[in-house]
C-alpha cells in the first residue's frame, strides 16, 4: 500500500513537471503579450518595447522558463504581469468562491448519488428504477451552459425566486445569502449526480449477484446488514472511481458556472489572465487545477483499495 502510494505520488510529480513545460510552451504561442494588451494599441512601438523590457518579456524563452521553474521549486508562483503583485495573492483571492462551490457540491453529491444509486440497484427493473434512469439520461444530455441559462431564465428572470449573479458578492457573504448557491450548485450537480449514481447502481447490482452475497442471504443475514456490510462497500468502489472522474468534469463545469453567474472564482481568474496575457497567472492556475485533478484520482484509488482490498488497483 505504501509503495503503491509513493509510486503514484512520484508519477504525479513527473506528470506535473511535464505539464509545466507544456503549459509554458503553449502560453508562449499566444498571440501578443501583456505589454501589447495593456496599451491596447494606444501607444507607440517604443512604449510597448519599454514595457516589454520592464516585464522581462523580451528575454529568450529558455531563460524565462528557467527562472519560472526555479521559482516554482522554491514555492514562488511568480509575479503577475498585470497587477505586478504576487500570483499567489490572485489565487488566494479567487479560491474562496470556488472552494465554497466545490465543498457544497461535494457535500450534496456524494450522499445523494449513493442514495439514488442504491435505490435503483436494490430495485432493479422496477418503475422507480426506470423512472430515475430516464430522468438521469435526459439530464446528462443537457449541456451545462444550456441548463444554467435555462434555470436563470425560469427561476431568476421569470419567477424572481433566486438571484442570477454573484456581482459584488464575496465568499464570506454566502453565509448570509445562501440563495446565491442554489442555481450554481444545481447546475454542477445535474450531470455529475447522474454519472455517479449510475455507477453505484451498476456496482450494487453486481454486488447483489456476487457469490458472497448469495451465500450470506442463504445464511439468513438480515437485509439491512447484507446491504451495509456486503453490498454497499463493494458498490462504492466503482462509485469512488467515478467520483474522481466527476471531479475532473466539475473543473470544466465550474468554468461555465462561474462565467454564467459572474462568480469571482478560480475559473474566472484564469479566463481574465488569458485575456490579459498574464502568463505567470495562467501557468500557476493551470498547474493548480491539474494538481487537484491528480490528487483526486490518487485518493480515489487508495479509497477503493481500502473498501475492497481484493481490487485490481494495485497491479
Amino acid at each position: 500500500m505504501l509503495r503503491y502510494t509513493l509510486r503514484r505520488v512520484s508519477l504525479a510529480v513527473v506528470q506535473l513537471g511535464m505539464l509545466a513545460v507544456l503549459v509554458f510552451l503553449l502560453t508562449s504561442l499566444l498571440p501578443g503579450d501583456a505589454a501589447e494588451v495593456e496599451f491596447n494599441e494606444q501607444a507607440g512601438m517604443a512604449q510597448v518595447a519599454q514595457l516589454r523590457d520592464q516585464l522581462g518579456l523580451d528575454r529568450p524563452a529558455i531563460e524565462r522558463f528557467a527562472d519560472w521553474a526555479g521559482s516554482l521549486l522554491s514555492g514562488d508562483l511568480g509575479t503577475s504581469l498585470v497587477s505586478r503583485g504576487p500570483v499567489s495573492d490572485i489565487i488566494t483571492g479567487s479560491l474562496g468562491a470556488t472552494a465554497v462551490l466545490a465543498l457544497v457540491t461535494a457535500a450534496i453529491l456524494v450522499p445523494l448519488a449513493m442514495l439514488l444509486g442504491l435505490l435503483m440497484g436494490l430495485r432493479e427493473g422496477s418503475r422507480t428504477d426506470q423512472a430515475l434512469s430516464a430522468v438521469m439520461v435526459a439530464l446528462n444530455s443537457v449541456p451545462d451552459f444550456v441548463l444554467a441559462l435555462s434555470l436563470v431564465a425560469v427561476f431568476s428572470l421569470r419567477l424572481g425566486l433566486l438571484p442570477s449573479t454573484w456581482v459584488d458578492v464575496g465568499a464570506g457573504d454566502l453565509l448570509t445569502r445562501p440563495a446565491l448557491l442554489v442555481l450554481p450548485v444545481a447546475v454542477l450537480l445535474a450531470r455529475t449526480v447522474c454519472l455517479l449514481s449510475r455507477q453505484i447502481r451498476a456496482g450494487t447490482i453486481a454486488a447483489l449477484r456476487a457469490d458472497y452475497t448469495v451465500q450470506a442471504r442463504r445464511l439468513g443475514v438480515p437485509r439491512a446488514g447484507l446491504v451495509l456490510r456486503h453490498v454497499l462497500p463493494n458498490a462504492a468502489v466503482p462509485g469512488v472511481q467515478e467520483l474522481a472522474r466527476t471531479g475532473d468534469q466539475l473543473l470544466g463545469g465550474v468554468l461555465i458556472v462561474e462565467a454564467v453567474f459572474a462568480i469571482p472564482g478560480t475559473a474566472t481568474a484564469l479566463i481574465d489572465a488569458v485575456q490579459s496575457r498574464d502568463v505567470p497567472t495562467v501557468q500557476a492556475l493551470t498547474l493548480l487545477l491539474a494538481a487537484v485533478a491528480m490528487a483526486l484520482n490518487i485518493a480515489a484509488d487508495l479509497v477503493s483499495y481500502r473498501l475492497a482490498p481484493r481490487t485490481e488497483v494495485l497491479r
